[in-house]
């Protein structure tokens, strides 16, 4: 998958937990959770949609080094499966 095409599912899901964020104003280096104002229940539901969307299993012992989007998209495009679309 192209890392924009990433970028934007990832963003999709964000935006379906939290309809206010303005994706175009993140800060890929700034914590994500502190930008967008989750709480930790919504944080694990954004995480469950991920992982239902792209079909990457994120253990919890994970979640630390997703603090920033940056870390989040790299972490993902790591564990794409081969061919995903």
């Amino acid at each position: 998958m192209e890392p924009q095409a990433l970028r934007q599912r990832v963003l999709a899901g964000l935006c379906a937990i939290a309809p206010e964020v303005d994706p175009g104003a993140l800060d890929d280096e700034q914590p994500l959770r502190r930008q967008v104002d989750l709480d930790s229940m919504d944080w694990l539901n954004f995480l469950i949609g991920l992982h239902r969307d792209l079909q990457i299993d994120i253990p919890e012992s994970d979640y630390a080094k997703l603090a920033t989007l940056h870390d989040l998209l790299d972490y993902l495009a790591a564990r794409l499966p081969a061919g995903s679309a």
